[in-house]
Order: C-alpha cells, then sequence, then structure tokens
C-alpha cells in the first residue's frame, strides 16, 4: 500500500499485475472542474484505489473517494457543506475492445498506451457524485430573508373565480 501523494498519472495494467492499492490526498483546489460549483475550494480529497486482475484476468480497480464540499444551498442561498462519497469498480480494456462479455457491475474504461490520468478521473467520478441541487435538510434550512409569502390583500379574497360563470352555464340544463 503506497500512502503518498495521488500520482497524477498511472499505468493501471502494472499496478494490477503488482496488486497495488494507492491511497492518498488530493487537494480540492487542483481541481478546477470540481471546484466550479462549489462555493469555497478549500479542502481535500481522501482518495483510495485497489488494483487487481479478476478471475478472468481481466484489469480491475476499485476507488473509494471521500470530501466534504461547500455549496449553496438552492432553498434558502447559505452555504451548505455537503459530506460526498463515490465508490466505482472498473475495468480497464483495450480501445476499441468488445465489452458486450463483461461482467454486470464494472464501468468499461478503455485505455490505450498512454497513461490513465487518474486525476482527471477523479475529478468526472466526484462530479457525478455532486447533488443535482445542493440543499440543507428541510428542518435546517431558513427562508431568505424578505421572501416571506405576503398576506393576501382584501381585493384577492373578495375577488371571485372567473371559471365560476361556466360552472353555473354547466348546471344548467337549458344550455
Amino acid at each position: 500500500m503506497l500512502n503518498d501523494p495521488i500520482p497524477s498519472h498511472i499505468d493501471p495494467r502494472k499496478l494490477a499485475d503488482r496488486g497495488t492499492t494507492l491511497e492518498g490526498e488530493v487537494q480540492l483546489a487542483g481541481l478546477q472542474r470540481l471546484c466550479d460549483p462549489l462555493a469555497d475550494d478549500a479542502g481535500v480529497v481522501q482518495a483510495r484505489f485497489a488494483f487487481e486482475r479478476d478471475e478472468r484476468r481481466a484489469v480491475v480497480f476499485h476507488s473509494h473517494l471521500d470530501v466534504t464540499v461547500k455549496m449553496v444551498c438552492q432553498r434558502c442561498l447559505e452555504q451548505v457543506t455537503l459530506p460526498i462519497h463515490s465508490e466505482c469498480t472498473y475495468v480497464v480494456v483495450k480501445e476499441g475492445a468488445n465489452t458486450q462479455s463483461l461482467p454486470k457491475g464494472y464501468d468499461v474504461l478503455e485505455l490505450g498506451e498512454d497513461p490513465l490520468d487518474l486525476l482527471a478521473l477523479i475529478e468526472d467520478e466526484l462530479l457525478l457524485a455532486l447533488p443535482i441541487v445542493p440543499a440543507h435538510h428541510p428542518e435546517e434550512c431558513q427562508q431568505p430573508a424578505g421572501l416571506d409569502e405576503p398576506e393576501p390583500s382584501v381585493d384577492e379574497v373578495a375577488r371571485s373565480n372567473p371559471f365560476s360563470v361556466l360552472a353555473q352555464l354547466k348546471r344548467d340544463p337549458n344550455v
């Protein structure tokens, strides 16, 4: 097990042959696409990658990513701190290979002769794990000041329904 900083580029085939596990941290500020929807780029991603060959001798690796991010709550417009967790199991195949015979449960990662950009993979996984609409839990969320529902005016309460005439016509048997 290596507990150094996560390398930016790796060869998963060699790491799988050795049965290597990479474990370390990645600075959140270094993942620019991930930081775009965030309110703050402070923090670190805890990353763990376990490489192996499965029973069919295919290169497989398991990723576990954890990070705490700050986003803007879409309900109250205040900052919300959200824990993000992502787990994936990848099978590495050559570019253009037939993936129909692969077992279910694997995410296919087509890789040529170039090394794998591990930081881009981390960023992609975390982008997919972000909530579509970040928000506090409903009991923790406060309405923003000035957005309270106004009391209905006397005119709004007294105004009749414009379709009530149609309802009367519907009840009239002579129409």
